[in-house]
């Protein structure tokens, strides 16, 4: 099972307050336990959402809005990628991470991903056979 891992964003981390260098290094070294368990997939941090956008879906319209954005709460600083047997598993790992914003309140937030028997019969195997091969250039790509 894959999960997305999800650091909420707070008001330090959407005005660019970067983690300390303690922070950066107990980071790290979370980041090497999840490696070695074979957990971890990917992780990054991401930049304020003032330098970012959002394209909004109106039919055929689309609208660009950029950031910054309003309800700081329900914003993302960073995420990880996580491969294990279970949920129960996914929090157990969360609960040893290194608090993300060490002097307030953080909330991190555990999503199953979707896999391909997830979508049922709509998935046909015509666009299972597409999938398949995007996931093979995506890890191609991945070695660049």
């Amino acid at each position: 099972m894959r999960f997305m891992v999800i650091v909420k964003a707070n008001k330090e981390s959407e005005a660019g307050v970067m983690p300390s260098e303690r922070l950066l290094a107990d980071m790290g070294k979370f980041n090497e336990e999840l490696v070695k368990a074979g957990v971890m997939l990917a992780g990054e941090g991401l930049h304020p959402s003032s330098k970012g956008a959002r394209v909004k879906f109106s039919g055929s319209k689309r609208i660009v809005v950029d950031g910054p954005f309003a309800e700081t709460k329900e914003l993302i600083a960073g995420f990880w990628l996580f491969q294990v047997k279970s949920l129960d598993e996914a929090i157990e790992w969360v609960k040893r991470t290194p608090n993300p914003h060490p002097d307030h309140e953080s909330e991190i937030e555990i999503r199953e991903v979707f896999v391909a028997d997830d979508f049922g019969e709509e998935f046909t195997p015509e666009l299972r056979k597409q999938e398949e091969k995007l996931a093979k250039k995506m890890a191609k790509n991945a070695k660049r």
